[in-house]
């Protein structure tokens, strides 16, 4: 599995419909509207680098209210969040 987080600049007036957009994408399961230099944070889940370059290359960049992306690559998850759960079963 390969997980990307796709840093997006979009179109200002059209921010609310460019994550709606993404969130139609196979692949992109989750789109936060952030503050700062990108606009966008579409995180991206597939099975391999390829399915990734044609994720962004043919479908995120094909978007009208996209201007530009940039994306990063996950090599490995820490997350006190997933250990709470994990650790948490059974306790409710």
């Amino acid at each position: 599995m390969v997980t990307a987080f796709v840093l997006v600049n979009a179109k200002r007036d059209m921010i609310p419909e460019t994550a709606e957009a993404l969130t139609q994408i196979e692949g992109v399961t989750e789109v936060y509207s952030v503050a700062g230099q990108y606009d966008l944070v579409a995180v991206a889940r597939v099975k391999s680098n390829e399915q990734l370059a044609e994720l962004v290359t043919s479908h995120l960049l094909q978007l009208k209210g996209i201007d530009r992306t940039q994306t990063l690559i996950s090599f490995k998850t820490y997350s006190k969040y997933d250990l709470d759960r994990m650790f948490a079963i059974g306790m409710e």
